[in-house]
């Protein structure tokens, strides 16, 4: 409601260092971007980095502080804003002349942009025309947003130094709501992995989460979703409280990256058909629920109707399939995250992990369980992080050394709760296995599930200290990258406008790799998730697993036949063939024979 969207598309949040500063990189060029809030460490680092450079004076904030978490993110926050909104200052004050930040502003906007039409028009006008058109061009600079993004999982309790459990508003994800909303940003925090609803009661603390007397919202709310229900879900319980969900960010199951929260076979396509068609009606009833909070709150109410976005994430490789989306599903912009860490430019990636990132391969890319979270996690297998904890196991000492402790909450063994990627928790839970398993086949499959657990808080922070030469805290060094699979399909390291031009179709910056439609790389990986479950557990089949199990192939074919019904508008925007969704359908029907085989064997039995 506060920036102008200059741009089609914005730029995820990717793990903890790898967008942390992508505000400072891109925000001045109308590009939208997020920031993880999660570590609060980290944030400290890049403030002590980043304030000396700007000519500012650095004035840490210690661990020993009071809420020295928000504080932090406040001050950081501050400091992107203050940076971002000079840049654009000396931008608006440049020249439109070749190689200028200034050009590079209107150049880097999408062809059918009024403003980028403006710029064309100016540039081949005369003298007193062009100033004119100048004057205006540069009344409308406009910084893209700068979002911030909380994982709603991530929101372990903090204790005082006595020992003692602080109060609820001192828990990782609420201090990380207070940071933002008492800083200077008027942009959106993304909330993502699912509800929180300590989180949601804590956001009516904060008046800048209502619209003021003009109706106007000074900071926002974004749901990233993964279904329409969860959409509806999520929006109703805010909107109970007078708080408006400004944008629905629907991500793919398990075509993105990081986390993936996987569906019970529910693909994409048919996911954006819902909204589509539902759409108003979403939108109708979570206004009119706001509308009767807001009055019983006795607050301002919007005075007409707010704006809300929907926009769509993971996957995404081509500017057909961008435009399609668009076009097809009414969609208000896309997302383009793990592309954009082959842009220097852009993201944090030391120069080892991406000139990896670079020669990968296919079987590189691959859905893990590192994540001490218990949710599939994209890993990338020659990363120095997977490197480091195979050779933690080879010296007999599995686990990391847990400094940050973010992702602790499991209580097996302790009164407080630890990290299972610990080296405490590690070793403990070996223990028990070794006495709990004599079989040497069981006990090692076990071995190979606990250590598979690493640490997310150092290895997705690292790659922000190393490139900007910051020294590592305990030198641990070791990168941790989750891109989605989408990457496979890209191997140049490439400029930001080269990646702007690819996604706006002005050039083609894709590997040789034969790339099926984004829908079909989806429905494939959903298969081939669904063939590895089965596989997991054929020799135990439950009949709620089997249950479960057919509702999946059900989901996966309405899916098919859903896709074959719009195949024809999806040609018409980009190369989409039918035989993979043929062979993914005769895939399910497999299985779906195999689980009616399993299930007449359990009801005999």
């Amino acid at each position: 409601m506060n920036e102008t969207n200059q741009h089609r598309f914005h730029i995820p949040v990717m793990g903890l260092g790898f967008t942390i500063d992508t505000p400072l990189k891109v925000a001045r060029y109308g590009i939208a971007s997020a920031l993880s809030l999660a570590d609060d460490h980290l944030l400290e680092q890049m403030r002590a980095f980043y304030t000396p450079a700007s000519g500012r004076p650095f004035r840490p904030i210690s661990t020993h502080a009071t809420d020295y978490r928000a504080r932090r993110i406040t001050a950081y926050l501050n400091l992107v804003h203050d940076i971002v909104n000079e840049q654009v200052t000396r931008l608006r004050n440049g020249q439109f002349e070749a190689g200028s930040e200034l050009t590079r502003y209107f150049e880097l906007l999408p062809d059918e942009s009024p403003v980028k039409r403006d710029y064309i028009t100016m540039c081949s006008s005369k003298s007193a025309e062009r100033e004119r058109l100048a004057t205006e061009l540069r009344a409308a600079v406009t910084a893209g947003a700068i979002d911030v993004n909380i994982m709603t999982k991530v929101d372990k309790t903090n204790y005082a130094a006595d020992g003692s459990p602080l109060p609820p508003e001192y828990s990782d994800a609420s201090a990380a709501l207070r940071g933002f909303a008492m800083s200077t940003l008027q942009s959106a925090v993304i909330l993502s992995a699912g509800l929180n609803p300590r989180l949601y009661s804590y956001f009516e603390q904060f008046d800048d989460f209502f619209p003021d007397g003009n109706g106007r919202l000074a900071k926002r709310i974004i749901l990233k979703v993964s279904d329409y229900r969860s959409a509806l879900i999520q929006g109703k319980l805010l909107a109970k409280k007078g708080l408006w969900v400004s944008e629905f960010r629907i991500e793919s199951g398990l075509n993105c990256g990081g986390h993936a929260f996987i569906s019970d076979g529910m693909l994409l396509g048919p996911i954006m058909e819902t909204f589509k068609t539902q759409r108003e009606m979403l939108y109708a009833e979570l206004k009119g629920l706001c509308d009767t909070a807001l009055i019983t709150k006795q607050r301002p109410g919007f005075g007409g109707n707010p704006p809300q976005r929907i926009t769509v994430q993971g996957g995404i490789g081509t500017a057909g399939e961008d435009r399609f989306l668009r076009d097809y599903y009414q969609l208000d912009g896309t997302g383009w995250g793990s592309p954009f860490l082959l842009v220097p430019e852009a993201t944090n990636v030391d120069e080892d992990t991406l000139g990896k990132l670079a020669d990968a391969q296919p079987g590189d890319f691959y859905l893990s369980n590192a994540s001490p979270l218990g949710v599939p996690f994209h890993n990338f297998r020659p990363s120095s992080s997977e490197e480091q904890r195979k050779l933690r196991i080879a010296r007999n000492r599995p686990g990391s050394p847990c400094h940050k402790k973010f992702l602790s909450f499991n209580t097996e063994y302790t009164d407080k709760a630890i990290c299972t990627a610990s080296r405490l928790y590690q070793h403990l839970k070996l223990q028990e296995a070794r006495i709990r398993f004599p079989d040497e086949q069981a006990y090692r499959q076990l071995v190979a599930a606990i250590t598979e657990k690493d640490c997310l808080c150092e290895g997705l922070a690292a790659p922000a200290v190393l490139v900007n030469n910051i020294t590592p805290a305990h030198n641990l060094r070791a990168v941790t990258i989750c891109p989605g699979p989408n990457l496979a399909y890209f191997s140049s390291i490439v400029s930001l406008k080269e990646m702007v031009g690819h996604i706006y179709g002005k050039v083609n910056v894709l590997n040789g790799r034969f790339r099926p439609n984004l829908f079909v790389n989806e429905l494939r990986l959903y298969v081939d998730y669904l063939k590895g479950e089965i596989g997991k557990h054929q020799h135990d089949f439950t009949e709620k697993r089997i249950v479960y199990y057919q509702s999946f192939c059900d989901n996966l074919l309405r899916g098919i036949e859903y896709y074959h019904a719009i195949v024809h508008e999806l040609q018409r925007y980009t190369h989409t063939g039918t035989d993979e969704m043929k062979a993914a359908m005769a895939d399910v029907e497999k299985i779906q024979l195999q689980l009616a085989g399993a299930h007449v064997v359990k009801t005999l039995s």
